[in-house]
Order: C-alpha cells, then sequence, then structure tokens
C-alpha cells in the first residue's frame, strides 16, 4: 500500500490570522525561465495540485497556497506562485510574510533583506530582529477614483479603482459597521458589488477582473488609522489587513496627498489584527512597504492516496 501513495511537504502558517500553505518539496519542478510563464504551466498541467491543497477535504475557501520555486533573476532567495481556492494571484503580501517565515523556520534564510520573484515582479522581504517581517511590494497606483456604480438592492456605490498586486475596488463611504458578527452581510454586499462591477465592464487598466472588494471604517484602536473588511476572490473574506489591499489603500492616500513618503499607516482587520504600512517613490513609482507577523502553524506531509476519490479536492 505504501508504495502506492503520493507525499507533498507543506508548512502552514498564518499572517494576522490569514492562513498561508506552502509546498516545500513534492511538488512540480516548472523549469520555465520567467515567473509568469510558470505560472501558466502549473495551471495548465498541474492545477490539480492546487484544488488538493487548498480545497476540501485538505482545505478550505480562507486557505491560500503557494508553490516555492527556484528564483528565476540572480541574488534572489525563491521563486513563488501563489493560488486560492478559485486560481491564481499575482501578489500576495500576507502569504510573502508567511513565505519568509516558513523560510527561516526551514534554515534557509537568515535575517535581512531577501528577494522574492512572483509572477508580477520582483518583490523585497525583510526578516527583521524583531521577527516581524517588511515587504517592500510591487508598484502600486490608483487607476479610477470615486467610480459609481449601481448595486442592487443597495443603490450606487462609490469607490477607487486601484492595483496592489491585485485589483481592488476600495470603498469609504457605506452604512455597515464592520465587526465580526455581520461577515454574512458584509460578504452579501462586497459581492453584489464585484458582481455589478463584472456587469458594467468595469476592470482593471489591464482588462482583468477587479476581484478583490475592500470596505473601510475608522479603527477604534488606538493609533491605528483604518480598519476593513476584504471580500477574495473566492468570495472567503481576509482575516489578515490584506498586503495588497492595504498597497492598493496607501496608493490612493498618496495619490490624495494624504499620505506622504515614510509616513506610516496601519492597518486593522476585521479580526484585529494590525499591519503597519507606508509608501516610498522610487523612480516615479509608488512603492508600499508592508509589516507583520507570521505564525508557524504545522509541517506536514500530504498524502495522496490513489484509491481516494477526494485526494484532488472535493469540486464545486
Amino acid at each position: 500500500m505504501l508504495d502506492r501513495l503520493e507525499r507533498v511537504h507543506v508548512v502552514d502558517s498564518h499572517t494576522g490570522g490569514e492562513p498561508t500553505r506552502i509546498i516545500v518539496s513534492g511538488g512540480p519542478a516548472l523549469p520555465c525561465d520567467s515567473m509568469d510563464l510558470r505560472l501558466e504551466e502549473f495551471h495548465r498541467n498541474h492545477d490539480f495540485l492546487r484544488r488538493a491543497l487548498v480545497n476540501e477535504p485538505r482545505g478550505s475557501e480562507v486557505v491560500v497556497g503557494a508553490l516555492l520555486c527556484e528564483p528565476v533573476k540572480p541574488g534572489s532567495a525563491a521563486g513563488v506562485i501563489f493560488f486560492n481556492n478559485v486560481g491564481y494571484l499575482g501578489m500576495c503580501v500576507h502569504g510573502t510574510i508567511g513565505l519568509i517565515a516558513t523560510l527561516s523556520y526551514l534554515g534557509r534564510i537568515g535575517g535581512g533583506e531577501h528577494k522574492i520573484d512572483t509572477p508580477v515582479g520582483t518583490v523585497s522581504a525583510t526578516l527583521l530582529e524583531t521577527g516581524e517581517i517588511s515587504v517592500a511590494n510591487v508598484p502600486s497606483q490608483r487607476t479610477a477614483k470615486c467610480v459609481a456604480v449601481h448595486v442592487p438592492g443597495y443603490g450606487t456605490v462609490r469607490g477607487d479603482v486601484a492595483w496592489g498586486g491585485n485589483w481592488f475596488f476600495l470603498v469609504n463611504e457605506h452604512s455597515f459597521d464592520l465587526l465580526i458578527g455581520n461577515i454574512d452581510e458584509l460578504t452579501q454586499f462586497t459581492w453584489a458589488i464585484r458582481q455589478a462591477l463584472e456587469r458594467k465592464g468595469i476592470k482593471g487598466t489591464d482588462g482583468k477582473e477587479i476581484d478583490h472588494i475592500e470596505l473601510f471604517s475608522p479603527s477604534q484602536i488606538h493609533g491605528v488609522n483604518s480598519k476593513n473588511f476584504v471580500l477574495c476572490p473566492g468570495k472567503a473574506y481576509d482575516r489578515s489587513p490584506c498586503g495588497t489591499g492595504t498597497s492598493a489603500k496607501l496608493a490612493c492616500l498618496y495619490a490624495d496627498g494624504k499620505l506622504r513618503p515614510g509616513e506610516v499607516w496601519r492597518q486593522e482587520s476585521i479580526v484585529g489584527s494590525v499591519f503597519e504600512g507606508q509608501v516610498r517613490i522610487e523612480n516615479g513609482e509608488i512603492i508600499p512597504v508592508i509589516k507583520g507577523s507570521a505564525y508557524i502553524t504545522s509541517d506536514a506531509e500530504f498524502i495522496f492516496d490513489p484509491s481516494d476519490p477526494f485526494r484532488y479536492g472535493i469540486q464545486e
């Protein structure tokens, strides 16, 4: 029986409550010389592995998975492809924080700065002496301000369209309290916004779907600037303050003249975890820097028994 079992080694962590599951060995090699081509190959030939790791019975809609790869650029520590229950992510800041914590746990890196290759560009992550991890994200920008969209059952909703490694629609004015007890109502509202954007053909500048919806309200924590609720592509909400979403927010604040380079913005999640963010300007581009902490929760070997009808996950 044992020789019929396939095995994949994963390390799990969470960043601000949001889980990351990283394939550290047993995954496909993906010999392509760019991360975007590797993502295409993974999607085309190995998508069963994505489904197996993040869907039930091994996973859930909230799990973000990642494939640890060899780097493609000289000087980079690793490459990574992020995915979830419905597809692939260009970038994931909470996942990158989890990746750095995982590489440190495995003894593959020490403290200091490390370059990580992703399908949307190379990012810089720094393991600090405090154990916290900061990520200098891909260049971010707001591409449209105060876009109005009619949302059936809710009326006109206005928000900004911004890129932070994924596409976001950011809504500051709404009638909801951002409380953990209101998750169902918040999910219903943000999902309706996403559907309305799709119906109206409102997309990112690259023609891709705006698949993250982000609501904001004031935080009740002293010294924290804002609280958010983020609906992710698979209809799960982000337990962390969402690194790419915070990056998109920082880009909007900078564009409005409300945030200076180096000024700290503290963003609370729906579960109460906090990221610190700031921007720096490089070659005229906005580079968000997000700081948070990740914690290892599991070091496991997943078994894929060929006789198991759900070895590659339960498909919806």
